[in-house]
């Protein structure tokens, strides 16, 4: 089993970025399918992000040209770069691992078995 820890969340203005990490202990970060979801008050958690073992990515149409999920198998982590946040980009943000995942199915939360904590993201316009 997995452990993971996201970190550098924050508050940041319209138009700014900010670079979300996981690390990942226990297991080794290479042999999942690792996703970004959020989750804003009152909503349902939602796929934001996800990249395969061997590297192909899928995004939302939210973070489709604004965000770029990357991973670092050797360090064993994930990165979610954001950038032109707007202030609906407000959310808690996880990071989920799945053993496997089917193409199309990658935002499905009930693939995934393992997830972090969250790390919040304020955006103010």
């Amino acid at each position: 089993q997995v452990q993971l820890v996201e970190s550098g969340g924050g508050s940041v203005q319209a138009g700014g970025s900010l670079r979300l990490s996981c690390t990942a202990t226990g297991s080794a970060l290479s042999r999942y399918y690792m996703s970004w979801f959020r989750q804003a008050p009152g909503k349902e958690r939602e796929g934001v992000a996800n990249i395969t073992p061997r590297g192909r990515t899928r995004y939302s149409d939210s973070a489709k040209d604004r965000f770029t999920i990357s991973r670092d198998d050797d360090k064993n982590t994930l990165s979610l770069q954001m950038n032109s946040l707007k202030p609906e980009d407000t959310a808690m943000y996880f990071c989920a691992a799945a053993d496997r995942v089917s193409y199309l199915l990658e935002f499905r939360t009930s693939n995934y078995n393992n997830w972090g904590q969250g790390t919040q993201v304020t955006v103010s316009s």
